[in-house]
């Protein structure tokens, strides 16, 4: 006679599925389950049917061409380190060894100069006594994102016979997978999204996958737990879509069929991060140089909107627009930076009235939000490209001198963040007390004048004098303060433009 015992019921295999026309079979390896489940797949003898395929998570991309891997070697064999770097960073290539004999076919004299640029000044005499493949190697080392290192999945459905929210379990889950979207670099999401074998992406779905096999296996024990996980599947739908998909495939697995009316997902998981960085490769063919350096400074914005964030937005397509970069591309000169800047902050200006900025209405609101992603995005293009510094700084005195004080102000922010998370500690014997000096990347009168002191008390003097496109903070909050009448040189100077 059978046990119905819940212990013993829990050692029982679970019912055999059998997958739908086009489904493949696969186990998952004893090493990898050792660690999610006490008893795994092989251990009872059963397949589970592949629920995710890495081609059906990404978006569909064909390209008659693909410019960039020819470019790739044209760039390998000109002398710029940091496009040679960033080509080995995004490995938009089929050939892994392509960097690799690439390099070692270059002069030990050309190799040298490469790794000295890529390395700090006390690293230099340890180099020197690495032969010419060694040298190679950690070229590569270092322009490369960091190695694969698999983490498995941690969750476990909790034990049964005690008090179980559903929205708490389904928030675990959700968090559980935003954890192994974190360690996607964003250079596997690129490689992924124009059909590249992308390691990080691939273990990410296999552990989903492990998700389903751990939750169809306590639903076929804990039977009584159908009807919790049945609300957790609601909970979900908001979420994660992987973790979704993987409890829907279980609960419709261990129902033999039921629950047909849930949503099934009709878009490839991936879509919104793979739809974006396709539409780029489409929209700026043969500009590999250029696509590199879009796509560091969108590593940034990637790193900040998915890895540091708290929660995980599954559905909003990611934002692959990067205020004044393509300007700056674009630019001959940081004066001609300056100029387009200008420009475009005079056609953002010209439906400010005095009306709108006394009600800080819509359009104040907007101009401040304007701002905002501007400075984070001088911040994040600094941060990926150190190069553009010096060519932002010539650009801010341009600004001063054509008293674009909106856009300047911006700047000042961005190398200011940039500055602070960039300091490191100061190597030096003589002691610093307890003060951290910052670099100062901006000249010293114009720091100065846009000191915040006061209400940036220095900014608003010189602004009675040489008004300008306003830097909204300061006359705003000086209008909150003082009244109306601090906004007269402001009112001036739109008037002036009408």
């Amino acid at each position: 006679m059978q046990s119905t015992s819940p212990k013993e019921s829990a050692f029982e295999p679970p019912p055999q599925t059998f997958p739908t026309q086009g489904d493949r079979q696969y186990s998952l390896h004893k090493e990898i389950m050792s660690t999610q489940s006490n008893f795994t797949a092989l251990d009872w003898g059963y397949s589970y049917p592949l629920i995710f395929h890495l081609n059906l998570e990404i978006p569909a991309f064909f390209v008659s061409y693909r410019w960039w891997e020819d470019e790739a070697t044209t760039v390998f064999w000109a002398f710029d380190i940091q496009e040679i770097r960033r080509v080995i960073q995004f490995k938009l290539f089929s050939d892994e060894n392509f960097p690799r004999t690439s390099l070692c076919a270059r002069t030990v004299d050309t190799i040298d100069s490469f790794l000295v640029a890529l390395s700090e000044p006390h690293e230099y005499q340890l180099l020197g006594n690495l032969s010419h493949i060694q040298r190679v190697e950690e070229i590569l080392r270092r322009s490369s994102i960091p190695p694969f290192q698999p983490i498995p999945w941690s969750w476990l459905p909790p034990r049964t016979r005690i008090t179980l929210d559903a929205r708490e379990i389904a928030a675990a889950i959700d968090a559980e997978s935003h954890f192994h979207f974190r360690q996607i670099a964003f250079e596997e999401f690129v490689r992924a999204a124009l059909g590249y074998k992308a390691v990080f992406v691939e273990w990410f779905l296999q552990q989903h996958a492990a998700l389903y096999i751990m939750l169809q296996d306590h639903l076929s024990a804990y039977k009584e737990d159908i009807p919790l996980y049945t609300e957790v599947e609601k909970h979900l739908r908001s979420r994660s879509p992987f973790a979704h998909r993987a409890l829907v495939q279980c609960l419709l697995a261990v129902r033999h069929g039921g629950y047909r009316d849930m949503p099934k997902p009709n878009t490839a998981g991936f879509e919104f991060i793979a739809g974006p960085i396709q539409a780029l490769f489409k929209d700026q063919p043969g500009r590999l140089t250029t696509m590199l350096k879009i796509l560091s400074v969108l590593a940034m914005k990637f790193r900040r909107q998915y890895i540091h964030a708290p929660t995980m937005d599954w559905k909003t397509p990611f934002d692959t627009s990067i205020p004044f970069l393509n300007d700056y591309l674009e630019s001959t000169s940081p004066k001609d930076l300056a100029r387009s800047i200008r420009g475009l902050d005079e056609h953002s200006f010209a439906e400010l009235t005095r009306q709108s900025l006394i009600a800080e209405d819509a359009i104040v609101g907007q101009l401040l939000d304007q701002w905002r992603i501007l400075s984070i995005s001088i911040w994040e293009c600094c941060a990926a490209l150190p190069n553009m510094v010096p060519y932002l700084q010539e650009c801010a005195q341009s600004l001063l001198a054509t008293r674009d004080y909106h856009s300047l102000t911006a700047i000042i922010k961005g190398l200011h963040t940039y500055t602070v998370l960039t300091t490191r500690p100061a190597s030096t014997d003589i002691p610093q007390g307890n003060a951290i000096t910052l670099e100062t990347l901006v000249p010293r009168e114009i720091l100065s004048l846009m000191s915040p002191a006061e209400n940036f008390a220095s900014y608003r003097q010189h602004y009675q004098k040489y008004p300008g496109i306003p830097f909204l903070i300061a006359h705003t909050r000086d209008h909150e303060k003082n009244g109306e009448s601090v906004l007269q040189p402001v009112f001036q100077y739109l008037q002036s433009t009408k």
